[in-house]
């Protein structure tokens, strides 16, 4: 059984106001994330760890179309806390877990199913692309110090998949020694476990700025 956890429980703080609920060709961000995962035939359930405010969205979305919701959870008040709720709410029969961005609605089926198939055989991998930008370290002036080699570096995304176990046991030793995690590859690696990357070779931005949303329309069926 494969599981995804969908982490919904951001403020939106840079974003003014709440993104995941602002409109992308016709359809709120979020149930646009949603609806790839419950198109993927890997998938066999969804949870959503969300606030309060998303709830009776959430709700609504379950009985019209999102039936492979199974437990809408409270969030924690970092990135870390919302997971490892998530991962105390898995179906015991599970045995992958996806965790995904809601903010990252453009994700395809099919690199999601890449994603599952590929933590099957490694179990542990993040969704990525390769950097192809030039890339500079600045002070705190914003002056240009240094420049950073982009040879092998990759860009994280979501969904980032694993072995449940692995997972589990990650996050207990993140919560465990009390350290920040902003990923779950940043978890695994804690417990010195390897990760690999999947390619991924279609847009998947994070919306986070206004402008985000703009540049995602223009990509959206």
């Amino acid at each position: 059984m494969t599981s995804a956890i969908i982490v919904a429980a951001g403020s939106s703080r840079r974003m003014g106001f709440n993104k995941l609920l602002a409109p992308l060709a016709g359809q709120p961000v979020l149930r646009r994330t949603l609806a790839a995962f419950q198109a993927c035939d890997a998938v066999d359930e969804i949870l959503v760890v969300t606030n309060d405010a998303l709830r009776p969205e959430l709700e609504a979305w379950r009985s019209s179309g999102l039936a492979k919701i199974t437990r809408i959870i409270s969030g924690g008040a970092e990135r870390h806390l919302s997971v490892h709720a998530g991962l105390q709410a898995l179906n015991p029969a599970c045995e992958i877990v996806a965790v995904h961005d809601g903010a990252r609605p453009l994700i395809s089926v099919a690199q999601i199913t890449r994603c599952i198939d590929a933590a099957r055989t490694q179990a542990a991998v993040a969704c990525a692309r390769p950097m192809t930008e030039t890339l500079k370290r600045c002070d705190t002036t914003g002056l240009i110090i240094g420049s950073i080699d982009r040879a092998n570096a990759w860009i994280m995304e979501t969904p980032q998949v694993f072995q449940r176990a692995l997972l589990v046991r990650a996050y207990d030793a993140v919560i465990r020694d009390g350290i920040l995690v902003t990923d779950e590859v940043s978890a695994v690696q804690h417990l010195g476990e390897p990760v690999h990357v999947v390619e991924n070779f279609d847009l998947n931005p994070k919306i986070t700025f206004p402008a985000d949303i703009l540049l995602a329309q223009r990509f959206v069926d």
